[in-house]
């Protein structure tokens, strides 16, 4: 009765608000408690509320950090067709079904539990990857724990549906944690499997029509169903999660959308569901000892359902107290934050970014392609460019964040050559230009340019990538360190450039300028202007898309 009432006063919450892009308030009171028997909190500074979180402080290795590369990798790329797979293959006339009945058959008797079972990857070599990837610039790397499709990426003390009992039959979060810390680079995990509950919702249903109408898809079996099979002592519905009354329009593929927030029509999940959550994400941060987890969830998973959320926060931020007070040696990220709650973890915006010098460090997760693995980009060439990527990283840190970019991984492990080349192009700028980003911090300003003047605004989780104008020689960034300013300009240029920003009436550049470097090139001829500094840039041989850099020293 307790759990009813909690959901008509959600659901009263969410018919006055604007829905799922909206931002969970921290004032809710969650009903399901979790229990922290089987899988104990550490101990420290922090205890599960948002008033203690807001005590957190983001470290400056995180702020220095700028860049990270993340394996958004688990089964769904497996059949290379792209992100959420495993909910669309129960969608009658998605794509991705009809693809599924090509390549697997019908998901009444080939369901995402025989996906898994076919995947192996058996190419896989996290050191070569990760190696690559430091090449590239990154200073952290992010590995998937597990997605909505509800599958554990290591040794799972609390979930038989991992990847070292089924599939690979390895510990993925292992790997990659040990190729990351042998090239010293921050490891963290992505967590997004709060949503199975709902998300998965369709593998209950069946076809409407056809020879198979009315036959259910492999979501309502149980582990009785299972003698004789390859999964046999495995239980579906703990991979599934279906012990539960789907929404009234569970088959609609975007009807999860308006219920990511557990509002509006969705049946709450229950006590198991939350324990399990809670059980398994400590259990993963205890044996991967991530420096930084990410959620896939508005502020906190199961929020404001359970605590869960809040207690897996504190237990990160305690296992790394560095024993300075409230300080912290770890990294939380969530989505829609709100004031609040921004205090609490570092803001992740999603495929999108700022228009301003955000107070507090922040993280754009962003992909040069899908999330998994879509052999449809490769075949029509879809890939971001280096130079968009490079733009994207320049642009997000003048504003003090941070990138993480999706870098999709087969399913055998292995990235195609069009991505290799994609990364190798990134290092190649980097080390040029890597002092201009590392280790800096926002300059008075962000920026100047036409694209700064009309920035799309951000949609629900971010999602306002690429709806800006493009980006030209007449943008410019700043980032500075130590008392020198780096400019971007952000295309290359073909004659004089102009950093209007740094006149004497912008009021924000003091003193004088000793010397101007290009970045790769060395010194060239400058003037201050009325205009602002107007420099002659090195043109000859500089790639034709690829933003150029400029050391602005002051005299001392």
């Amino acid at each position: 009765m307790k759990r009813n009432l909690f959901a008509v006063v959600v659901l009263a919450f969410f018919s006055l608000s604007a829905g799922a892009a909206d931002s969970i308030p921290s004032t809710l009171e969650p009903t399901v408690i979790v229990s922290t028997e089987a899988e104990p909190m550490a101990r420290g500074p922090f205890a599960p509320s948002w008033q203690s979180l807001e005590a957190y402080e983001v470290p400056e290795w995180f702020r220095d950090a700028k860049f990270g590369i993340w394996a958004h990798w688990g089964p769904q790329c497996e059949p290379e067709r792209g992100d959420w797979y495993a909910r669309h293959m129960y969608i009658p006339g998605h794509w991705q079904y009809d693809d599924h009945l090509r390549q697997y058959g019908h998901p009444s008797e080939h369901g995402f539990k025989d996906v898994i079972h076919a995947w192996q990857a058996e190419r896989w070599d996290p050191s070569d990857l990760v190696r690559l990837y430091k090449r590239a610039g990154a200073e952290y790397f992010f590995a998937m724990a597990n997605h909505h499709d509800n599958l554990d990426l290591w040794d799972s003390k609390h979930h038989e549906w991992n990847s070292v009992r089924v599939g690979p039959k390895k510990d993925l979060v292992g790997g990659w944690a040990e190729a990351a810390r042998a090239e010293g680079l921050r490891f963290g995990v992505s967590v997004h499997a709060a949503h199975a509950w709902s998300w998965y919702e369709p593998a209950q249903g069946a076809d409407r029509e056809g020879d198979r109408a009315g036959v259910p898809y492999d979501g309502r079996l149980t582990k009785a169903d299972g003698k004789g099979k390859w999964w046999e002592g495995l239980d579906p519905q703990l991979l599934y999660a279906q012990r539960h009354e789907p929404a009234k329009d569970f088959m609609n593929s975007g009807s999860i959308h308006a219920r990511w927030n557990w509002s509006n029509g969705i049946t709450p999940p229950d006590q198991a569901y939350c324990q399990a959550f809670y059980d398994r994400t400590i259990d993963l941060i205890n044996q991967a000892d991530p420096d930084l987890v990410y959620f896939d969830d508005t502020a906190l998973p199961l929020w404001p359902v359970s605590d869960a959320g809040l207690k897996i926060a504190a237990h990160h931020y305690n296992r790394r107290a560095t024993g300075d007070g409230a300080k912290t040696d770890a990294v939380l990220f969530g989505k829609i934050l709100d004031a609040q709650q921004r205090r609490c973890m570092v803001w992740d915006i999603e495929r999108g970014q700022s228009s301003r010098i955000e107070p507090e460090p922040w993280q754009t997760d962003t992909c040069i392609g899908g999330w998994h693995y879509d052999r449809g980009v490769y075949d029509r060439k879809g890939y971001k460019s280096a130079a968009t990527v490079v733009r994207t990283l320049i642009d997000v840190v003048s504003k003090n964040g941070s990138l993480l970019l999706n870098v999709p991984v087969r399913g055998d492990g292995t990235i195609d050559e069009r991505e290799r080349a994609i990364v190798e192009e990134i290092a190649g700028w980097m080390a040029t230009n890597r002092e201009a980003i590392i280790a800096t911090r926002p300059w008075k300003v962000c920026g100047e340019g036409p694209q700064l003047e009309d920035a799309p605004p951000l949609t629900a989780q971010g999602f306002n990538e690429g709806k800006g104008k493009p980006f030209t020689a007449d943008d410019i960034r700043y980032t500075q360190r130590d008392g020198v300013v780096y400019a971007f300009v952000m295309a290359r240029p073909e004659g004089r450039v102009t950093f209007q920003s740094l006149t004497k009436n912008a009021g924000h550049f003091e003193g004088e300028i000793a010397k101007v470097e290009q970045l790769g090139h060395g010194e060239v001829a400058w003037a201050t202007t009325d205009s602002g500094v107007e420099i002659t840039p090195a043109i000859a041989g500089l790639a034709a898309d690829h933003p150029v850099v400029f050391r602005l020293t002051p005299m001392e």
